[in-house]
């Protein structure tokens, strides 16, 4: 069977070591959020008008997870293209080059949250995309899980955890917010 995938190999080769796979997502994802800061911090913010949904972390959490989960996905790249490069098995080369495409849609879709929901302030849109990303991420997981012996699993169990949590976060926004104006 053929795989749907074509990955540049300018986007595998990086991967193949450990620091510049760390390095990607946790580079993207800091440029990403960047802009982030400037709208949660200022108490006048339109994100700080809104109504929370309960359960919301300090505002800080955020500054140490998510980098903590960016180097998790990073370094599960890398298992996987090393699973990828190394094995004899055809099935576990496909899964690995599945999960690796995969790997990249999720970073996408990871990197568009950001200006979707602070940016645009399309809570919606947002809460669509973060859909889509955590069940690409699932996919995702399942894929590396098996093309890594669970290897991979250790690193990326905790971003499927927080993004099923970011969902039920954005949801919460949409919901409780639908109706008010979005440019206050």
């Amino acid at each position: 069977m053929a795989s749907t995938w074509n990955i540049p190999p300018i986007l595998l080769r990086p991967l193949r070591t450990p620091l510049l796979a760390i390095a990607i997502p946790l580079t993207l994802g800091s440029l990403s959020g960047w802009p982030t800061a400037e709208v949660v911090r200022n108490p006048a913010s339109w994100y700080n008008r809104q109504y929370a949904p309960p359960f919301e972390p300090p505002r800080q959490a955020f500054g140490i997870v998510w980098p903590a989960l960016y180097c998790g996905m990073g370094y599960a790249s890398h298992l996987a293209i090393k699973a990828h490069d190394t094995s004899l098995s055809p099935a576990v080369r496909r899964l690995a080059y599945s999960g690796l495409g995969l790997y990249y849609t999720q970073l996408a879709l990871n990197l568009a949250w950001t200006p979707l929901f602070f940016g645009f302030r399309k809570k919606f849109i947002a809460l669509v995309d973060l859909v889509a990303l955590t069940g690409t991420t699932i996919a995702m997981t399942r894929d590396l899980h098996e093309a890594t012996e669970g290897a991979t699993t250790w690193f990326l169990a905790p971003y499927v955890a927080w993004l099923s949590y970011a969902t039920y976060l954005n949801a919460g926004y949409w919901w409780l917010n639908r109706g008010r104006p979005e440019t206050y």
